[in-house]
């Protein structure tokens, strides 16, 4: 349970260094000089760049470990982020970011992998799920308006360079803190090994299948099927979209704070229903459909500019992630191998990296022609009609 602990700790810092910018940097660009559209071309490419990153770790993590990348990713990103204070152009901060997408690609692959290897069964893993996405909100609540807060004291260069050096030390701290959960891979192995001698009769008797952790042996591991990847893909489309167009709202273009605040108020959000533990227990397909009908009607209120006032709104945009985000990650972890977590979960990244580098893209572009709530919209109902429900109803069970 400590690494848990320490794992939750160093994820909240990077979460939090990761959020604080959101609000920040596309003013940031404007001040540089660069336009709407290669704004958006900015914040794809950082998405766009987490691909090759997720391939390397998805294999990297599953033969040398999570630790080594979580440390890299940190120590890299940090000093990534104080070349990015002393950025002069669009296209300099293009360059950086491309870089620092490639570097983060490597954190979420690794901590989900050591979370779910940690994890002695179902529900424990789907708890552990959960308590990565409720770090993840709590940093993302108070991190957007403490970065609008630096840049409104301090200016970009002393803020980015600080938050740079957070990570920078809290890469360091996790080295000789961060310990890799090799034996829960040796008990989970052998455990299973004796499972499957056991006579049949046996089994049923006296295991209950509720409560046997679900790491299944690799030759049973069921494939996963590739139109379940068009939830994540499209869930990050969406949140691009939206993380592009509310710095530029006119009431945001007012006031660093007030986007920053925006950003918080969709973190509030999350954080409310992933305190919400009892919805663990509801299978974890049941909860992706729900929440992510939930956020697709969400954004076609925003797209028509329904009266619903928009704080709400964004309050509400929060709690479907806070619901969906959780979900998909315990849904994979259910019906995967032990050995495979790096591999699975690199490709859950990947699913991210492309819908947010697609996401920003599209509204960047077509923001003049179609509401970009819209588009979201559009994206998230065409990932739920193809989501394959008979071949993930097992992994909800």
């Amino acid at each position: 349970m400590k690494t848990a602990i320490w794992l939750y700790f160093f994820m909240f810092v990077a979460f939090f260094d990761l959020h604080a910018q959101y609000p920040i940097l596309t003013p940031f660009a404007l001040s540089l000089g660069a336009a709407p559209s290669f704004i958006g071309l900015i914040m794809g490419m950082y998405s766009l760049t987490h691909l090759p990153g997720n391939l390397i770790a998805g294999f990297g993590v599953d033969k040398y470990g999570s630790k080594l990348f979580i440390v890299f990713s940190l120590i890299v990103a940090g000093i990534v982020l104080i070349f990015q204070s002393r950025v002069e152009d669009p296209w300099q901060l293009l360059m950086i970011r491309s870089i620092s997408g490639f570097v983060l690609a490597f954190l979420s692959p690794a901590c989900l992998a050591m979370l779910a290897k940690i994890a002695t069964d179902s529900v424990h893993q789907s708890k552990l799920m959960a308590g990565n996405g409720l770090v993840h909100t709590l940093a993302s609540v108070i991190s957007p308006a403490a970065g609008a807060y630096l840049v409104a004291q301090f200016g970009f260069t002393a803020s980015f360079t600080l938050l740079g050096w957070v990570l920078i030390i809290t890469g360091l701290i996790s080295i000789p803190w961060l310990k890799e959960p090799r034996g829960a891979i040796a008990d989970d192995t052998s455990r299973h090994t004796a499972e499957e001698r056991l006579p049949s009769a046996s089994k049923s008797a006296d295991s209950k299948p509720e409560t046997i952790a679900p790491l299944i042996p690799d030759a049973a591991s069921p494939s996963i099927p590739w139109l379940f990847y068009a939830v994540p893909l499209a869930l990050s489309c969406s949140q691009g979209i939206l993380f592009f167009e509310l710095p530029l709202m006119k009431t945001a273009q007012n006031s660093l704070l007030t986007s920053g605040l925006f950003f918080s108020l969709i973190s509030l959000g999350a954080l409310v229903s992933l305190s919400m533990f009892f919805l663990n227990r509801i299978p974890p397909i049941q909860r992706t459909v729900a929440g992510s009908l939930i956020l697709s009607v969400l954004f076609f209120g925003l797209a028509i500019q329904w009266p619903l006032p928009l704080y709400v709104t964004l309050f509400l945009i929060g709690m479907a992630k806070g619901i969906i985000f959780p979900s998909l990650a315990t849904m994979l972890a259910a019906i995967t191998s032990s050995n495979r977590y790096g591999r699975v979960f690199s490709l859950l990244s990947i699913a991210y990296s492309i819908g947010a580098f697609i996401g920003p893209m599209v509204a960047g572009q077509w923001r003049n022609f179609v509401s970009p709530y819209f588009i979201a919209f559009f994206i998230l109902m065409c990932a739920l009609t193809l989501l394959p429900f008979r071949l993930l109803r097992p992994a909800s069970a």
